[in-house]
């Protein structure tokens, strides 16, 4: 399964549209970690707490992602867009959506 930003594969040719497909996680973050991130973010450096559970939930989404498209037929998702959200003080949400194809 091929997932690319991009509309299009190079040398590849689109030959069939399945649709829109979405892939979202959402994650919540103990309350001793936020307040390890409030630490290291008054002090300065990363949050590697947080960036961890970023990582996550992207995979997450997008691992689900790749399992919609697949379950339409497609071997391939172009066009695919990231957002990242805050829910409430500890929720991280992150969306993934792009049109499922099937490229040669």
């Amino acid at each position: 399964m091929i997932l690319t930003t991009t509309n299009t594969v190079e040398g590849r040719p689109i030959t069939a549209y399945h649709g829109i497909v979405v892939g979202e996680a959402i994650m919540g973050a103990n309350i001793v970690r936020d307040f390890f991130a409030s630490v290291t973010d008054v002090i300065g450096g990363r949050s590697g707490a947080y960036e961890s559970k970023l990582k996550d939930a992207r995979d997450e989404a997008m691992a689900e992602i790749e399992d919609r498209a697949r379950a339409t037929g497609a071997n391939a998702v172009v066009g695919i867009d990231l957002d990242y959200e805050v829910i409430g003080d500890s929720m991280l949400m992150v969306s993934v959506s792009g049109t499922a194809v099937t490229i040669e």
